[in-house]
C-alpha cells in the first residue's frame, strides 16, 4: 500500500458534508473512481466510525460530490452525488443529496467553473448557477448572495440541525417528478399495500416511500436513537422499502428509494428541546442507508412536500398545511418546503439551505 494525493474540497451543504471533487482530477474509470473514494471516506469500517478516513460514521457525513463541465445546454455544471455506509464497501450513485447540492452552486464560482453573470457589477450580488444532477437527470437552480466572487461569508438563515446562521441558498429543483423512474406515481397508484402496510410511492427529486406512524404500531416522534435500538422496526422499513423498490421498478440499492413514516403534527420531542404542534403542518421519520435520520434528507423533504400536493396520498391525508409553505416537522427542527403538483405533474419544489466551504488541498489515502 501506499499514499495518494488528490486535490479536494471538504463542504458543508444543509446538514450533511461531503468530500468535493472537480471531476478532472479524477480517474477516468467507475473502479478505480470507487476505490479512490473508499480509501478517502475511510470505509468499510468494521467499527462504523470511519476514523482512518474523511467519514463520520453516519450516512449524512459519509458522501462524496463531483463537479465538472456541463454536458447539457440549460446548465451551468454537472454535478453527481455519491453516498457510503460507514461499515460496507457500498459506493452508492442511486440518488442526489439535497443537502450537499447546496454546496454545488458555491462550490462551482468559488472554483471558476462559472463565470459570475456581467450583472454583478457591484461586490455583493445574487448568483445563479443551473446545476445539472446526473444522478437524476434533473436540473437545481441555485440562488445565493455573492461576496468578492464568493459565496457571502454571512447572513441570517438558521436551518435546524446547525449552528449558528449562515447566507440563504435558495434550491429550485424544477420538473422534479420521475427523478428516477420516469413517473411521479412509479406504481401508477396513489396507494399501495407493501408489505402488509398502506404506503405513497412518490418519486420527485428522489423517489421515497411514505407509511403513516399509526400504521406501524408508532406515534412518529421517535427519536433517531430510539427507532435505531428498535430491529424490529428497522427490519420492517427495510422491508417496506425492498417492495416499494420492486414495485417501482427501481434496482435494489441502499440509497433508494428511501423510507419514511409521517403524522400529523403534534407536540414532539426533538434533539434539541419540544417541537409544538403549532410550529409545523406535518411530521416526518426518515430512514437513509438504514439508519435514522437526525433531519430529513432535503430531497426526501422536496419528495415529502410533492407527495403532499398529490390527492389521496398518505402525506396529503396527514398535512394541515394548505397552498403556500409547508412546515416539515423533524428530529431537529423544522424544514420549510413547498411545491407544486398540477394535472399529476410537479411543477418544482424548493427549499432554502446554507453551506460552508471548511477545508482546500489534498486529501491522502491509502491504495495499491
Amino acid at each position: 500500500m501506499k499514499l495518494h494525493r488528490i486535490p479536494a474540497v471538504y463542504m458543508r451543504g444543509g446538514t450533511s458534508k461531503a468530500l468535493v471533487f472537480r471531476a478532472e482530477h479524477l480517474p477516468a474509470s467507475r473502479a478505480a473512481r470507487d476505490a479512490l473514494f473508499l480509501a478517502a471516506i475511510g470505509a468499510p469500517d468494521p467499527s462504523a466510525r470511519n476514523l482512518d478516513g474523511m467519514g463520520g460514521g453516519l450516512s449524512s457525513l459519509n458522501k462524496v460530490c463531483i463537479v465538472g463541465p456541463a454536458t447539457r445546454p440549460d446548465a451551468d455544471v454537472d454535478y453527481t452525488f455519491v453516498q457510503l455506509t460507514p461499515d460496507t464497501d457500498v459506493v452508492d450513485y442511486g440518488g442526489n443529496c439535497g443537502n450537499m447540492s447546496a454546496a454545488i452552486g458555491p462550490f462551482a464560482v468559488e472554483e471558476g467553473l462559472v463565470h459570475l453573470p456581467s450583472v454583478l457589477s457591484s461586490s455583493k450580488d445574487e448568483a445563479a448557477v443551473r446545476i445539472h444532477n446526473t444522478n437524476t437527470g434533473k436540473v437545481i437552480l441555485a440562488r445565493f448572495p455573492v461576496e468578492h466572487g464568493a459565496l457571502a461569508a454571512d447572513g441570517e438563515l438558521k436551518i435546524d440541525g446547525v449552528a449558528g446562521t449562515a447566507a440563504a441558498i435558495k434550491l429550485e429543483f424544477l420538473d422534479p417528478g420521475g427523478a428516477k423512474t420516469g413517473k411521479l406515481l412509479p406504481t401508477g397508484n396513489v396507494v399501495d399495500v407493501l408489505a402488509g402496510v398502506e404506503a405513497s410511492c412518490i418519486d420527485a427529486a428522489n423517489p421515497c416511500v411514505f407509511v403513516a406512524a399509526a400504521a406501524l404500531g408508532k406515534t412518529g416522534t421517535e427519536l433517531p436513537d430510539d427507532l435505531e435500538q428498535d430491529a424490529h422496526f428497522l427490519a420492517r422499513m427495510e422491508a417496506i422499502r425492498s417492495a416499494a423498490a420492486a414495485a417501482m421498478g427501481i434496482a435494489p440499492g441502499p440509497g433508494v428509494p428511501k423510507v419514511a413514516m409521517v403524522s400529523a403534527r403534534q407536540h414532539a420531542p426533538t434533539l434539541v428541546g419540544t417541537l409544538p404542534a403549532e410550529a409545523h403542518d406535518i411530521a416526518v421519520r426518515m430512514i437513509s442507508v438504514g439508519q435514522p435520520h437526525r433531519a430529513v434528507p432535503i430531497t426526501g423533504a422536496i419528495c415529502l412536500a410533492v407527495a403532499v400536493r398529490v390527492p389521496g396520498s398518505i402525506p396529503h391525508q396527514l398535512c394541515t398545511a394548505g397552498q403556500g409553505p409547508i412546515r416539515v416537522g423533524h428530529a431537529s427542527g423544522t424544514t420549510q418546503v413547498d411545491a407544486e403538483v398540477q394535472d399529476g405533474r410537479a411543477l418544482y419544489g424548493a427549499v432554502y439551505r446554507t453551506a460552508r466551504r471548511l477545508f482546500e488541498g489534498k486529501v491522502i489515502y491509502r491504495a495499491p
